[in-house]
């Protein structure tokens, strides 16, 4: 049944961060897609269905909001649930967050269970 599994963005300009976000989230049935940036996640793309997105702010080449921003103009994409994961807590990059379209900030590091929960409230099996 594999066509049955959800499939989440990861991006993150941190190999270690986007295993572990693997690590977390494959045993529980979600199919992972990994990105080093935003414009290789917009790369990555390319038609494929993707129920969730997990991104970071700080990356080079494209930072996440700019992702966000460029994602929430492509039709297929600009309802897909974002959730912003980084070491930023700062009241101005939240709010740049929401207003680009960001559904949930979660601060680093976070609790493996805490990010398996977030993901189920927002992609249903």
């Amino acid at each position: 049944m594999t066509g049955m599994s959800k499939t989440v963005l990861i991006i993150d300009d941190s190999p270690s961060m986007r295993q572990l976000v693997n690590l977390t989230l494959a045993p529980a049935g979600y199919s992972v897609v990994e990105a080093c940036d935003g414009r290789d996640a917009l790369s990555k793309l390319n038609g494929n269905k993707i129920h969730l997105i997990i991104c970071d702010i700080n990356m080079p080449n494209m930072d996440g909001l700019a992702f966000v921003n460029e994602i929430k103009k492509l039709p297929d994409y600009k309802f897909i649930p974002i959730i912003m994961l980084t070491s930023h807590s700062g009241e101005k990059e939240k709010q740049a967050g929401r207003a680009a379209g960001v559904k949930v900030w979660m601060v680093k590091p976070f609790a493996p269970d805490q990010l398996t929960d977030l993901v189920s409230r927002f992609v249903t099996h």
